[in-house]
């Protein structure tokens, strides 16, 4: 069985044909090809290193936003309290090849 490591949003990810995975946002419209960058290729035991060694083709599925997380800061006996909600935007894409 053949896999990848690839970087995208600076966060590197282990992918595999046919698998799904939520990676951070890209500006690409559904159902578009997408080229990702690869630093391990390994086929059938055979491990390389490097950058863009195999070109792993992915489809785009959805774009759509994670669950919220608070950031709550306070400083006791000071009456200084700070709520903020964040939501990360993800994309799903479909892994159709590697090499």
């Amino acid at each position: 069985m053949s896999y990848a490591i690839i970087r995208t949003g600076g966060k590197q990810f282990r992918v595999e044909p046919g698998a799904t995975v939520r990676v951070p946002s890209i500006g690409k419209g559904l159902n578009e090809s997408v080229e990702l960058e690869t630093l391990l290729v390994d086929t059938d035991g055979n491990v390389n290193f490097g950058e863009n060694l195999a070109a792993v083709k992915a489809t785009i599925l959805e774009h759509g936003r994670g669950e919220k997380i608070i950031v709550f800061k306070k400083k006791r006996r000071k009456q200084y309290k700070r709520k903020q909600g964040h939501r990360q935007g993800f994309t799903s894409i479909k892994i159709d090849s590697i090499g």
